[in-house]
């Protein structure tokens, strides 16, 4: 998807790109390790090794004017202003017990349009935290080109907001991502609400894992731009989840708006209660039946608890 659309990234030919060049990178600075003189008398000072994780942060006034620019009617309009073609026969209505924990993303992106993606709460020392894709916060390779006036609204059904909006004062990304437009996660800590209250106070919160082996039956959902919904219902797709490019997938025809949607294990469709594995981070441009997401591993738990003690 172009980028005022609703966020839709890389297929996995620019995927394989960006990990080739990480792989590049990694294999020179081995190099330059082994080429070191063994033996010397004095040793230069070394530069710190650079935070693995990029911050973005909102001041109080641009937080509260995300809350002013996202408008009943300009969430309506944002919604009508796209649209990707019919929902796909894999992504169906969510008709279970309401997911309070997950909602969608607002912001204005690069470009300066209005536009959304997918998010979820999930449980954290300053129950603020949200966990979402990182081209939902920023452009990757591309340092400064990032999204502003994001709110984010849980349980958004049809126009209602039944727990409130939640302004956003921090976004973690991978360095990585940033750099190189590795590791598609992003983790968000949130304001309280009007009245005071936290997030996962209000709306709950699901559990993360990190380290998890790939595999099982996964449930993702998202709120794609696609027809009849166009971003009004949550939608779902269920799938067991498969190793491939270094990633993930799960067969699933979500489109943009789906962004930053969570992957559920061990999902249960009484409570809505899971545990998040993943986030949906692209399509397979070729064969678009395949939702692909990060394996949750070391940098995923960094950026995840930098937003947590934001």
């Amino acid at each position: 998807m172009t980028e005022t659309s609703p966020s839709a990234t890389r297929g996995p030919r620019s995927r394989s790109r960006s990990r080739s060049r990480a792989a590049v990178l990694a294999a020179a600075a081995t190099a330059l390790a082994l080429a070191a003189p063994v033996a010397v008398t004095a040793v230069p000072a070394q530069a710190a090794p650079a935070d693995p994780v990029s911050v973005l942060k909102y001041t109080a006034g641009e937080r509260k004017a995300a809350l002013a620019h996202w408008t009943p009617a300009r969430i309506k309009a944002v919604g009508k202003s796209v649209d990707l073609g019919p929902t796909g026969p894999k992504s169906k209505p969510w008709r279970g017990t309401a997911l309070k924990t997950v909602g969608r993303l607002f912001f204005v992106n690069a470009n300066g349009s209005d536009t959304w993606c997918t998010a979820t709460a999930v449980k954290s020392a300053n129950k603020s935290t949200v966990m979402t894709a990182a081209h939902c916060v920023r452009r990757g390779s591309s340092p400064y080109n990032t999204h502003t006036d994001m709110v984010f609204v849980p349980g958004y059904h049809k126009g209602q907001q039944p727990h409130g909006a939640f302004a956003v004062r921090a976004a973690a990304t991978p360095r990585s991502w940033q750099n190189d437009s590795v590791n598609d996660l992003a983790a968000l800590a949130v304001d309280a609400d009007k009245r005071g209250r936290m997030l996962t106070d209000v709306a709950g919160g699901q559990a993360i894992a990190f380290h998890r082996a790939v595999g099982g039956t996964v449930s993702a959902f998202g709120y794609p731009a696609t027809r009849p919904q166009l971003g009004e219902e949550l939608l779902r797709c269920t799938g067991t989840a498969k190793k491939e490019q270094g990633a993930q997938f799960i067969p699933c025809d979500m489109t943009g708006g789906a962004s930053g949607g969570p992957w559920f294990a061990d999902f249960n469709t009484t409570t809505g209660q899971g545990t998040l594995v993943s986030v949906n981070s692209t399509m397979d441009s070729f064969t678009p039946t395949k939702m692909y997401g990060e394996v949750l591993r070391a940098t995923a738990q960094k950026v995840y608890d930098r937003a947590q003690r934001a």
